[in-house]
């Protein structure tokens, strides 16, 4: 059990309400998060699929189960679900950061394009809002903040790929912007353990809290 450091005395207490918060499902597409589209077809064809072994692994095996029970949890709750994709809205991609668009074009992350859809099993609602982004983070390049303060939204449950970036800078920036953020432990993902406990350890000092699939269900579920 990790033990209590000071950092945690200066970090907010972060409850779920029933009437402010939503789940923001992060950049779960072919592109990036499918083992035979985008990225996992490109190293498959240069012979390295080996490389984006555990991240596939663990979407497939983890990452979507576990967001499709968040998702029933939410719905059958009748709380706002909202959708964060990215990719180049624009077919040679120019509107894609510098940093970005190597690997936007590489995998043919642009919108309409098969690669650019969620993956097929946590297709969204026809209510449930996709807004996509040309930045790793959701504030910058969306217009998320105006729909979650429309909704009366101040708790964002945060899910998908990768934690230690388009996941991880969305919370930063609701952090930033005085949202309360919870992240969750065994629904979001990258490419290796180390870098998911990593960026899971800073993301708990001063950012959000972390919590398991299960604990945030339990929380849902119990609230009048």
């Amino acid at each position: 059990m990790t033990q209590p450091t000071f950092i945690d005395a200066f970090t907010q207490p972060i409850e779920i309400n029933p009437s402010s918060t939503a789940l923001i499902v992060v950049d779960m597409q072919n592109a990036t998060g499918n083992r035979n589209m985008g990225l996992g077809k490109l190293l498959a064809e240069s012979g390295k699929a080996e490389q984006a072994g555990y991240r596939f692994d663990r979407i497939e095996q983890l990452l979507v189960p576990n967001i499709q029970k968040l998702l029933a949890a939410f719905r059958d709750n009748d709380w706002p679900v909202i959708y964060v994709t990215y990719g180049a809205e624009t077919p040679d991609a120019h509107d894609v950061p510098q940093h970005l668009k190597p690997i936007v074009t590489a995998t043919n992350n642009i919108e309409g394009q098969q690669e650019h859809e969620i993956v097929a099993d946590l297709t969204p609602l026809p209510n449930e809002p996709v807004l996509n982004k040309t930045t790793m983070g959701a504030f910058c390049s969306t217009k998320i903040d105006t729909v979650l303060r429309a909704t009366g939204v101040d708790t964002l449950v945060c899910v998908g790929v990768s934690t230690n970036n388009c996941v991880g800078m969305t919370a930063m920036e609701a952090c930033d912007l005085q949202y309360k953020v919870i992240v969750v432990s065994d629904a979001t993902g990258t490419d290796s353990q180390e870098m998911q406990d990593s960026t899971l350890s800073m993301l708990g000092r001063l950012w959000a809290r972390i919590m398991t699939t299960d604990e945030v269900i339990s929380t849902v579920n119990s609230s009048p």
